[in-house]
């Protein structure tokens, strides 16, 4: 048993998988073809109506199209999947000889499986003198005495088509008699000859169809025969992801312009989708599914990326305040007491609450509080404070970055006391973004923040100050809707007040207090 990790896997070794596969390598994604080793027209020697490649061995273009593929990188192997599992990241995939495999996305190019009527003589002829679609092989047989065996009411438009390719035309219409009297004189007048009663073999001599002969033992000269066999299209082993389904003949896959399915790492392309459709519409198909799988993985790196920095960005954080006894006062901003104290009592989250001490000055008043912060130590300590003043029934405290942390609901008042990092890419204004939507209607916004850096900060490492803006410039930032905020104030406020290690300065605090109409 082997198990290997890859950005995609393409089931499916056809004109519609290798197409996929081409735009996935191009795109450098680690990409693996499972190829089951029998496409649709295997049984067919030549192939027409493909721009550049028309009358070539279909076998010729597969193999033309794996060359290309190599030089990219992809990997091509003989094997047939047998299941395939949601793993929640990746989808799980196990071979029918125990290989496992698993993949960010997964692209359906497997194909259909041709079910042909049980005419004796029909399989033998098939893909040769027994043919399918007149685009792809009417050219050939064009003038000859030509046959369409009925096998659906689509058999009809069928026939009407095939008449465009020789006068000398016969329908075998016994699936589907009685037909309608109008639609009997249409053909007459087209020179069809009808016959009802059913086909029950094929006659050939030499290697090549002489008659169709029908079930009174009467034989009909033809030399080739046209017929839409049913498509059978062969998923079980994905029947554990429930992909949705048309109604079609088939019941092929249910997919949008770049061959997305019902599930979200599930793409699927050629016939899985479009039964009749030729190589031509394959390749295309199979070019947008790899387009459309490529799109959506570089989605997928970007929040990996984002969600790894914000991973590093808590690790920085706990590091710091495990380094220290403590980090702040434990004492509540006196910018921040001024204006809550101003606002009705109710339910408040706090948005980094640091070591809880705005948490507690609010539970002491009556509000009932929910805190986050990315430091565990810092949720810890603030954990410990609610319970010496005997307030731990009215503070819950998460560890978590922003609004997502808390529980669902919404809060009279939702703040954030600066909210600030050193780090050039720290999402400040897409924190707050998220604090505001959790405002219940009545509610307020409060932000307190740095307008200018204190004259101690700097960061250890690089002696950068961090960037910061004036409260104007984040409240349009911040772009709410004015039709449903009210900006109660916008300002900067001046204070006195002691570094770290004891320097005396002056800041600057950066007020938004925004009330939800």
């Amino acid at each position: 048993m082997q198990s290997r990790e890859w950005d995609a896997v393409v089931i499916g070794g056809g004109a519609a998988g290798l197409s996929a596969a081409q735009m996935l390598g191009r795109a450098r994604r680690r990409t693996l073809v499972i190829d089951g080793a029998s496409p649709r027209n295997r049984f067919a020697a030549h192939m027409h109506g493909v721009l550049g490649h028309d009358g070539i061995d279909p076998q010729a273009l597969l193999a033309r199209g794996r060359d290309e593929l190599d030089r990219y990188g992809v990997h091509v192997e003989e094997g047939e999947v047998d299941g395939i599992r949601d793993d929640g990241a990746v989808l799980r995939l196990t071979r029918t000889d125990g290989t496992i495999d698993t993949a960010r996305a997964v692209i359906i190019a497997s194909g259909v499986r041709d079910q042909l009527p049980p005419v004796a003589g029909l399989a033998e002829y098939w893909g040769r003198h027994v043919l399918h679609c007149p685009y792809c092989h009417g050219f050939e047989v064009a003038g000859a005495r030509l046959g369409v065996l009925a096998t659906s009411p689509q058999s009809v438009h069928q026939i009407e088509l095939v008449r465009q390719w020789s006068e000398e035309l016969t329908a075998f219409t016994g699936a589907i008699e009685p037909l309608d009297d109008e639609l009997r004189v249409r053909w007459q007048a087209r020179g069809i000859r009808i016959v009802p009663t059913p086909i029950v073999a094929l006659d050939g001599a030499g290697g090549a169809l002489r008659a169709a002969r029908d079930a009174d033992g009467e034989t009909h000269a033809i030399d080739a025969l046209f017929v839409a066999p049913a498509p059978v299209i062969d998923l079980a082993f994905a029947d554990a992801l429930r992909l949705a389904r048309t109604d079609d003949p088939g019941a092929p896959l249910a997919v949008d312009l770049l061959g997305t399915t019902s599930h979200p790492r599930v793409w699927a392309a050629g016939n899985v989708v479009a039964p009749y459709g030729n190589v031509p519409v394959a390749m295309a198909a199979g070019s947008m599914a790899g387009a459309g799988v490529n799109a959506a993985l570089v989605v997928e790196d970007g929040d990996l990326a984002l969600a790894q920095r914000a991973r590093e960005r808590a690790s920085a954080w706990e590091q710091r305040y495990a380094a220290r006894d403590s980090i702040w006062s434990g004492h509540v901003n006196a910018t921040f007491a001024d204006l809550a104290a101003t606002l009705p009592v109710g339910r408040a989250l706090e948005i980094g609450c640091g070591e809880g001490a705005d948490a507690v000055w609010l539970a002491e008043r009556g509000w009932t509080v929910t805190a986050v912060d990315v430091s565990e130590t810092a949720i810890r300590r603030g954990a410990a404070a609610a319970r010496d003043r005997g307030l731990a029934e009215r503070i819950a405290l998460f560890v978590g970055s922003g609004a997502p942390a808390a529980p669902l609901g919404t809060f009279d008042l939702v703040s954030a006391s600066f909210l600030h990092s050193w780090e050039a890419d720290f999402p400040r204004i897409a924190l707050l973004r998220e604090a505001a939507e959790r405002v219940a209607v009545g509610g307020h916004l409060l932000i307190v923040s740095h307008a200018s850096a204190p004259p101690w900060s700097r960061h250890e490492e690089d002696g950068q100050r961090p960037r910061l803006l004036p409260p104007e410039e984040e409240l349009r930032l911040l772009d709410l809707d004015p039709q449903a905020w009210e900006a109660v104030l916008v300002e900067t406020r001046t204070r006195a007040a002691t570094g770290r290690d004891g320097e005396p300065g002056t800041l600057e605090d950066g007020v938004l207090l925004l009330r939800r109409r």
